[in-house]
């Protein structure tokens, strides 16, 4: 994006305000600006941490009836957007932060607090019995995403408390917490993808690790047969504020990911299938 004129700049963003929701724009759009501000922060010679170092990548060709899609990748963003006709599939999408607090050219960005807020309102709706379910008895550590980046086709065993163990105000803010991610792609098909996630949500699992204080490092799962949800507070890499001292996880470093579980979403090694079946 970097090396593009304004007008291609502009361009690149629309496609983006086309996929996503105001809200997904928004928070791509933060999370860019919150990456230069961490590279000013460090002295300004790294590349990767500005505003400018974030890709399209296109596969196939733009197409109202053939398959077709795109990537836009950089520090903490990677959105992988399959479209046919009118059927889109935005798995898997990666989205995180560090700081997410910060002023970047005279605005204040603050990111990741619906992701928190609905989290923590979640977990706190349950009752002991419950959370002896939900919440697991080994303490968050700084990195326990289990879906990111090189896990094609994961498989994951479900934990924690199953949907159809939860009171109808519990069902409504466990949809509440998936639709603030699922919110991200555009208004209908968040629609369409949130009367799938509703449709198995009795087979759906709260997972949770960690504190439920306000400002508690934690991380949390959402995983069922149509989706996986990750929220992961880690330690500070790069960043320096006063929230990081000591290097301890934190809301200061958010790591977040939406995945189509067992789907092989991170792409199939294409040559390997070819070697296996047809020599």
């Amino acid at each position: 994006m970097g090396d593009l004129t304004e007008k291609q700049r502009n361009l690149g963003y629309a496609l983006l305000g086309e996929a996503l929701s105001a809200d997904g724009l928004t928070q791509t759009r933060g999370i860019m600006k919150l990456n230069a501000f961490l590279g000013d922060s460090n002295g300004g010679n790294q590349k990767t941490l500005t505003e400018g170092h974030y890709f399209f990548t296109f596969m196939g060709t733009p197409s109202t009836t053939k398959p077709w899609g795109f990537q836009y990748e950089g520090h903490h963003v990677a959105i992988n957007y399959f479209v046919l006709g009118d059927q889109i599939v935005m798995t898997p999408t990666f989205m995180g932060s560090e700081p997410t607090t910060g002023t970047y050219k005279g605005e204040k960005i603050t990111l990741f607090r619906p992701e928190t807020k609905a989290g923590l309102a979640m977990i706190r709706s349950l009752t002991s019995a419950q959370r002896a379910k939900a919440v697991s008895a080994q303490s968050n550590g700084n990195e326990d995403m289990k879906a990111g980046a090189g896990q094609d086709n994961l498989k994951l065993a479900y934990e924690g408390l199953k949907g159809s163990e939860l009171t109808s105000a519990q069902r409504k803010k466990l949809l509440a917490l998936a639709r603030v991610y699922i919110g991200y792609v555009n208004e209908g098909h968040a629609e369409v993808r949130m009367t799938e996630v509703e449709d198995h949500l009795d087979d759906t699992y709260f997972f949770w690790m960690g504190e439920t204080k306000d400002d508690s490092a934690f991380y949390y799962r959402i995983h069922s047969p149509v989706v996986l949800i990750e929220y992961d507070a880690q330690a500070p890499l790069f960043y320096k504020g006063a929230s990081s001292a000591g290097g301890a996880p934190s809301q200061e470093h958010i790591h977040t990911i939406v995945r189509t579980p067992n789907g092989g979403d991170y792409g199939i090694d294409l040559l390997k299938l070819h070697l296996e079946n047809d020599h």
